[in-house]
């Protein structure tokens, strides 16, 4: 198998590409480690680079006031960081926080431009992917104002789930709380509640989920929403 065959298994956007285009765009990407908690870019910051995660997953939390961070996005295997590009648009809008520590694939902003301008499948697949997270980021703004917490988790534990490929993540109640923009107090009761549910386990930072079944029954209809539309817009 060659490098661009083996790398592009494991981006569901490169994979849908033709081999000719993904294989060019592949001659220009490296492969990078993306490191937990490590911040790619901070909101308004001029893109440098775009990633396509393999292994890894990052979340795009937005600041609030200054004095609060919400997430509002996920971006794991299904999809790339940069997107703002093919809008001719050259700055972040969001803080990109590494969630998942793991492989990426990276490509100056300067060669994914030039890329895109020479594949309009390419342009075609990301304008899809587009929609796609828009769609995301309309639905986990109306899940953060009108579901509650528990519901709320869960849908955040199976999106974070799919990304990891692993039923054990590695997560911890201060995390959760900023990554949800609620009081730790807020995670403890949530989690306890699907602890005793059996739904996952917990401790020390460390999560299991041990009924995918039952957790998808205790989220909101959120989750289910990005997965038909993730499907149904690109396969």
């Amino acid at each position: 198998m060659t490098f661009s065959q083996a790398t592009s298994i494991s981006n569901r956007l490169l994979s849908s590409l033709p081999s000719n285009d993904r294989d060019r765009l592949l001659a220009n990407c490296e492969s990078v480690e993306l490191t937990f908690s490590e911040v790619l870019y901070r909101a308004d910051e001029l893109i440098s680079h775009v990633y396509f995660p393999t292994g890894g997953f990052i979340s795009l939390v937005t600041p609030i006031d200054g004095k609060a961070n919400l997430e509002v996005g996920l971006i794991g295997n299904e999809g790339m960081l940069g997107i703002t590009l093919i809008l001719g648009v050259d700055v972040v809008p969001f803080y990109a926080l590494v969630h998942g520590s793991g492989s990426a694939l990276r490509i100056t902003a300067s060669s994914f431009l030039r890329e895109l301008e020479h594949s309009p499948t390419l342009q075609a697949v990301l304008k899809r992917y587009l929609y796609v997270l828009m769609k995301q980021l309309a639905q986990t703004a109306a899940c953060t104002r009108f579901h509650l917490l528990e519901a709320r988790l869960a849908r955040w534990l199976l999106m974070t789930q799919d990304r990891a490929h692993s039923d054990h993540l590695h997560i911890t109640h201060v995390f959760l709380a900023y990554i949800l923009g609620v009081r730790r107090v807020g995670i403890t009761k949530a989690a306890n509640s699907l602890l005793n549910k059996n739904l996952i386990s917990y401790q020390r930072g460390d999560i299991v989920i041990r009924d995918r079944i039952g957790l998808e029954a205790a989220s909101c209809g959120c989750y289910q929403v990005d997965k038909d539309t993730y499907r149904r817009i690109l396969g």
